[in-house]
């Protein structure tokens, strides 16, 4: 029996995406939680790849990156796309979604504290234009699909990573933000609503981020 082990911070962040893959396939794995002091001990061991966190271990193997780790569980699990062509579409969204957290990050680390500066200046300058270019391709995708699912008729990584990500934007940003995309914010309640993810939202630990 294979063993897993996800070593991450006590929040959701850049883990969550593998905690969910978990959850939807139901399989055990152990959810190592650090906290800074504990991190800082963990990294002077080496143990950690890039120096950095996520981190999957398989047998005690070791992979890091955070959509590595989750293309590589969701192909284990059978979430990564029914064909090659459906898992290159989901990993051109996953890639098009670093794309746009790249272009957020400015407003997002001020808003969720870890930079000093103007975050109403940048929701507006910066945050803005990025949510409407990409999540536009988000919810292009979402279309061209017509099953209610990002790629194909049934649920990939894909999903699970932008739903969550959708629901943390209305939890802090509102509804209002997705006036223009209604439908991303229903694709976001359809898959939290899945019984297996409903389940662990409902019991994993309570974080802001």
């Amino acid at each position: 029996m294979v063993s897993y082990k996800l070593t991450y911070f006590d929040g959701r962040g850049a883990g969550e995406i593998c905690r969910q893959i978990f959850a939807f396939a139901e399989k055990k794995y152990e959810d190592n939680r650090l906290s800074d002091e504990e991190w800082a001990k963990f990294k002077a061991t080496g143990k950690a790849p890039y120096n950095q966190l996520p981190l999957l271990e398989v047998d005690g193997k070791p992979l890091a990156q955070s959509h590595a780790m989750a293309r590589y569980l969701a192909r284990e699990f059978g979430i990564n796309g029914k064909t090659h062509w459906e898992e290159a579409q989901v990993n051109s969204l996953a890639d098009q979604f670093k794309d746009y957290y790249s272009e957020a990050r400015p407003y997002l680390a001020v808003k969720l504290g870890y930079t000093e500066g103007d975050a109403d200046e940048l929701y507006k300058t910066v945050y803005l234009p990025a949510f409407k270019k990409h999540y536009g391709f988000l919810s292009n995708a979402l279309k061209a699909s017509g099953k209610g699912f990002m790629v194909g008729d049934s649920l990939t990584w894909i999903d699970l990573l932008v739903a969550q990500h959708s629901a943390d934007l209305l939890a802090r940003e509102g509804e209002g933000l997705f006036k223009d995309v209604p439908e991303m914010k229903t694709h976001s309640q359809d898959i939290q609503a899945i019984p297996q993810i409903k389940k662990w939202i409902e019991k994993r630990p309570v974080s802001d981020w």
